[in-house]
């Protein structure tokens, strides 16, 4: 009988193990790149943020964006609107595919989500995240969970309120991007206001800002106490450091194998070409410390064809380990690889 270990924190009754994950990110917090960086170790899968409107409307698209894999739980779907009944009717939707929690983006920054009222826009009315907060958890059986920001612009930095509104009507978890609405992702991160809420709530608190290095991670730790750091832009085409990892360290050998990992899950579950079309941006930021001639890095990402692109990836230096795409032998696979996900075809 093996013995599991012990949750490093707790959402509600969802024991999370662990306590370094991957933020989630509109353009690629897709199944192909959460499932890599699970298996590198980020402790919860949360779903790039779904339009309620959209998902209301049965666009396929906010269909897909929901799709899991059991290996990657706990998971979190996230959901935006600015209007309750959507929000409630989202959520209700969301529930039926059975996530571990659902969440509430309050802290994209962008104009067309908190300039109508979604997103960082919520955090100009503490009550009425109450509000909605209380209606979720009437709503779905699962825990509702909430990312927010700092406040609105440095006039209105209201995150002790928008915290407690949040843990007050039945919230379970807080994210924290440590900047306001009006920063964006410019200037430095707040720490001291992690902390602060860390210290005003008595529900889980997830740190985030500024995160670029394995010391990073336990910096902002120490120095706020929350359960866990949320790590985004810095991991894009750096999964290692979920793993606390330093990228310049690892071998192009092990680099090629995620590329491989990657890129066979990006064809699975989005097809060819698009796969490879949606790999490109990621490929870029695996390639970059690399610093490959211009003439190769603009074949690498051009090319719609995985035979070719394979190819490019040799001439690179990163040759595929294992096995390519189309199954056959190349070499024995590279020690610490990540195991593929069990084939799925119940794509969403």
């Amino acid at each position: 009988m093996s013995i599991q270990p012990l949750p490093s924190f707790s959402i509600a009754d969802v024991p999370v193990q662990g306590d370094t994950l991957l933020a989630p990110m509109d353009g690629f917090s897709d199944w192909p790149y959460r499932s890599v960086c699970r298996e590198f170790g980020s402790a919860i899968s949360y779903t790039a943020f779904v339009n309620a409107i959209d998902l209301l409307a049965g666009n396929p698209a906010a269909r897909r964006a929901m799709y899991f894999d059991p290996s990657e739980r706990p998971v979190v779907i996230q959901i935006f609107d600015s209007d309750e009944a959507r929000l409630v009717a989202a959520a209700r939707l969301a529930a039926e595919t059975a996530p571990d929690c659902i969440d509430v983006n309050m802290g994209c920054s962008t104009r067309c989500v908190a300039g109508r009222g979604a997103g960082a826009g919520l955090l100009k009315d503490p009550g009425k995240i109450g509000r909605l907060v209380s209606a979720l958890c009437r709503a779905v059986p699962q825990p509702i969970t909430a990312k927010i920001r700092l406040g609105w612009d440095d006039a209105h930095r209201n995150f002790l309120e928008v915290a407690r509104a949040i843990e007050d009507n039945g919230g379970r978890l807080i994210a924290v991007h440590a900047r306001t609405r009006a920063q964006a992702y410019r200037g430095e991160a707040d720490w001291d206001a992690i902390a602060a809420i860390r210290q005003a709530v008595s529900i889980p608190v997830i740190g985030g800002g500024d995160i670029r290095s394995p010391e990073d991670i336990d910096r902002m730790l120490a120095h706020t106490a929350c359960q866990a750091v949320m790590v985004g832009r810095a991991a894009r085409g750096n999964p290692w450091l979920l793993q606390r990892r330093v990228r310049q360290q690892v071998p192009n050998v092990e680099v090629a194998a995620v590329i491989g990992l990657h890129l066979e899950r990006m064809l699975s579950f989005h097809g060819e070409p698009e796969g490879i079309l949606r790999f490109r941006k990621h490929l870029t930021l695996y390639l970059t410390p690399a610093g490959l001639p211009n003439d190769l890095r603009r074949q690498l990402l051009t090319t719609t064809d995985r035979a070719r692109l394979l190819d490019l990836l040799a001439q690179a230096g990163f040759p595929l380990p294992g096995r390519d795409l189309m199954g056959r032998t190349l070499s024995a696979e590279t020690p610490g690889t990540p195991t593929p996900l069990p084939a799925n075809t119940s794509r969403a």
